[in-house]
């Protein structure tokens, strides 16, 4: 059995660690608020511009577009998203565990990765990868001009066909306790609106032409995506760190509970054996 010493020496560890654990729940919660705050001002606006331009690409008007026309040469293009740092539960081994069966199906060659997070990005070195450019600060604070630089160098990828695809796979942030992991073709840019879309459908009267509007339409509508997605993941990761934290909390809670009642039974029994001496040494 640990001696007192050992057992307060042990407390006094936990608490330091559930202080750290605490503020750094705090941390990642204030950070939630913003991030949350970002991603539900610009999903109305993304799902809005994507649900008229689906809507007009699925209505068969005949446009000539470079982001619509399906490539059968070149590599397979992956934008995947992680975080930074560690600290956030399974949010990165799940992301990981999820890309190698995506890819499972391709050969190296076929592939290039455009990793957005330094885990993702040092997984896929282990795995010796191609990679096409260090993305890590779109992780932590993604503004509209990194995520519209992105997607215009995708978008000229695609349109000059060095890649015959690109897909996105990033967490979708449903609440502070689920984040879903989603996989999803970026480009070609597919004919065809979502349920949620075709709820706010509208007889629009267009003016300029539906061609020229198509035509305006669609690089604002992907790099409008790219940021919702980016924001998406953020959120997602302060979420998963949020209730890491918590959890680890609560851990620290428990195991100080149980450390107090075996410092207080240990301290009870020194105690007992001190007086039982001093009562043995008065009878003798």
């Amino acid at each position: 059995m640990p001696s007192q010493k050992e057992i307060k020496e042990r407390i006094n560890t936990v608490n330091s660690t559930m202080k750290i654990t605490g503020a750094m729940k705090m941390i990642a919660s204030a950070k939630l608020h913003r991030a949350q705050t970002a991603l539900e001002n610009i999903r109305p606006y993304e799902l809005g511009l994507h649900g008229i331009l689906s809507h007009l690409l699925a209505s068969g008007i005949e446009t000539e577009s470079p982001y619509t026309r399906p490539h059968k040469e070149g590599k397979r293009a992956i934008v995947v998203c992680s975080s930074n740092s560690g600290l956030c539960g399974a949010f990165n081994a799940n992301m990981q565990k999820e890309l190698i069966k995506y890819i499972s199906p391709f050969a190296k060659d076929e592939l290039l990765f455009f990793p957005v997070g330094k885990k993702i990005k040092e997984f896929l070195i282990k795995k010796d990868y191609s990679l096409e450019e260090n993305l890590d600060f779109l992780s932590d604070k993604p503004t509209y001009e990194d995520a519209a630089s992105l997607a215009s160098h995708l978008m000229e990828l695609y349109a000059t066909g060095k890649v015959k695809q690109i897909d996105l796979l990033y967490y979708h942030f449903r609440n502070i306790a689920v984040q879903m992991l989603i996989t999803e073709t970026y480009l070609p840019l597919c004919p065809s609106a979502s349920e949620e879309e075709k709820s706010g459908y509208t007889d629009y009267i267009l003016e300029p032409s539906a061609e020229e509007l198509i035509t305006s339409l669609l690089p604002q509508v992907l790099r409008l995506k790219l940021f919702a997605v980016l924001l998406d993941n953020n959120a997602s990761e302060h979420g998963a760190r949020t209730m890491a934290m918590q959890q680890a909390t609560d851990n620290a809670t428990d195991l100080l509970q149980g450390l107090t009642i075996q410092y207080n039974k240990s301290r009870q029994q020194s105690i007992t054996n001190e007086l039982l001496d001093i009562a043995g040494g008065s009878i003798r």
